[in-house]
């Protein structure tokens, strides 16, 4: 399910083949990002809550600690078992200790984007485990061998003619069925007896509140509680930068959540989990997965904020006329075009210069990361470091050549208008990368400094003869 090895460019360049898929695709993000600001206006201390859930986070950061510690000893009084994995393979492996320890090989799962970073299903499924995504989204990309276009959308990339061809191809159904209600019973009715028969289920967590020790799940589909409620075993996986100090604080975070994210006033579950019913074992995995070294970077760590609602994705132009899949990341979009290059900047270093900078991104953004300049340093980090592509450091060095000679740039800018206006096709090609999606402007017939040293001439304009220092009154 690995993305493999094509750069954002190429990858988008293929997405964007089909261009009435990818006008859909456009306006279907765009129809969320509307939703999300009529969510938004109905609440007059919308600015506030955003003002408010950065600061909280902002705390958090500073003394992650110290929460983290405090809510490990809450869990453990709530009688559930706290594991700690510095990394994916550490995850993976206590997940799978857990499981075969109780001779185990069925799981059901619901949607956690921090299992994806960590490769899990793969993982369990090459040790003989069967995993099932029970989010409807999730459960599709499975069903398809691909992995989550987008952090709360995970298929959003597919028509619901595809989806009918997948359940067609993988669960039976009749040929040409592509009505959303039809194809979501048939995936009811196929997923409700893994829910029934598999004794273990993992979930995601939303929110960890450190002074009672308990985490918050939100759904839309209640597979999350389905699961957790008729499993023996309970797993959550957990990033560390979900932690929030108290539980007064949950309600800035829900209200925010939702309308960030489809435009909704609450997410239709929202699920506390806390203790162990009778008979069922709890455990939570603490993962850290280079959390912590972004947090050590102070240009970067603001974006740990993060509460994963995609509105960032569903803003950005170049998401939505790129798709998920071309990022190559778990996270794709705004936000994961930060956290990338954190695991893996020479993988990454492209998804930084994936963006136009136009700032809306952040606009949106709930815990108001500033996203847009944080994309901006990266790809400074990344050109200091030396990942930058070729091609892109030539030409910024012949740019800051030409920009810092004034008869180099006189001399470049008349051949470049001779080429324009007299040889055009040498530049209107498939090898200009900049030809490709745009039509080339004419040349103009002279440049401004041209013109202006014409103009002067021509209407005899005088020196200025306005005193350098005021005469005495």
């Amino acid at each position: 399910m690995e993305r493999g090895t094509k750069d954002h460019a190429a990858l988008a360049e293929a997405f964007n083949q089909d261009e009435e898929h990818v006008n859909w695709h456009d306006g279907a993000l765009w129809w969320i990002r509307q939703k999300r600001d009529m969510a938004a206006k109905n609440i007059p201390e919308w600015e506030q809550l955003r003002e408010a859930a950065s600061r909280i986070k902002s705390n958090v950061l500073s003394n992650l600690h110290d929460y983290l510690l405090q809510f490990e000893d809450n869990l453990t009084k709530n009688g559930v078992t706290v594991h700690w994995a510095a990394d994916a393979e550490e995850h993976n492996r206590i997940v799978y200790s857990i499981l075969k320890a109780r001779e185990i090989t069925q799981m059901i799962k619901s949607k956690s984007m921090l299992t994806e970073e960590c490769h899990l299903n793969e993982y369990l499924i090459e040790r003989g485990i069967d995993v099932i995504n029970s989010d409807l989204g999730e459960y599709i990309q499975q069903l398809d061998n691909e992995p989550p276009s987008h952090i709360v959308l995970p298929c959003i990339h597919k028509r619901k003619e595809e989806i009918g061809e997948i359940f067609h191809e993988h669960l039976g159904t009749e040929k040409g069925v592509s009505d959303p209600t039809t194809l979501t019973r048939f995936a009811r009715w196929h997923l409700r007896d893994a829910f029934i028969s598999r004794r273990a289920a993992l979930t995601g967590v939303n929110f960890a509140v450190a002074e009672t020790g308990e985490y918050v799940v939100c759904t839309n589909e209640g597979n999350a509680d389905m699961g957790a409620h008729l499993s023996d075993i309970q797993i959550a996986s957990m990033g560390i930068e979900k932690i929030i100090p108290k539980k007064q604080h949950l309600g800035i975070f829900l209200r925010l959540l939702a309308r960030s994210a489809t435009g909704q006033p609450i997410t239709i579950y929202s699920s506390h989990f806390k203790k162990p019913r009778a008979g069922q074992e709890m455990h939570l995995i603490l993962v850290d997965l280079g959390r912590s070294r972004q947090l050590g970077r102070p240009d970067f760590r603001d974006s740990l904020k993060c509460i994963k609602c995609g509105a960032c994705m569903n803003t950005c132009p170049v998401y939505r006329k790129s798709g998920g899949l071309s990022y190559h990341n778990t996270i794709s979009g705004p936000i994961g075009a930060i956290l990338a290059p954190n695991l893996d900047m020479k993988k990454h270093a492209d998804l930084p210069f994936a963006s136009t900078l136009c700032g809306s991104c952040s606009n949106v953004c709930p815990v108001k990361i500033n996203i847009h300049d944080q994309l901006y340093q990266w790809r400074q980090v990344i050109v200091q470091e030396g990942y930058a592509a070729n091609t892109k450091v030539l030409g910024m060095k012949a740019m800051a050549w030409t920009l810092s000679s004034p008869g180099s740039y006189s001399t470049i800018g008349r051949a470049g208008r001779w080429v324009l206006n007299n040889i055009p096709f040498a530049i209107n090609n498939k090898f200009n990368p900049w030809y490709k999606q745009r039509e080339m402007p004419d040349g103009p017939k002279e440049s401004f400094g041209e013109w202006y040293a014409k103009n002067q001439r021509e209407n005899g304009a005088e020196k200025s003869e306005l005193p350098l220092t005021r005469k005495p009154a």
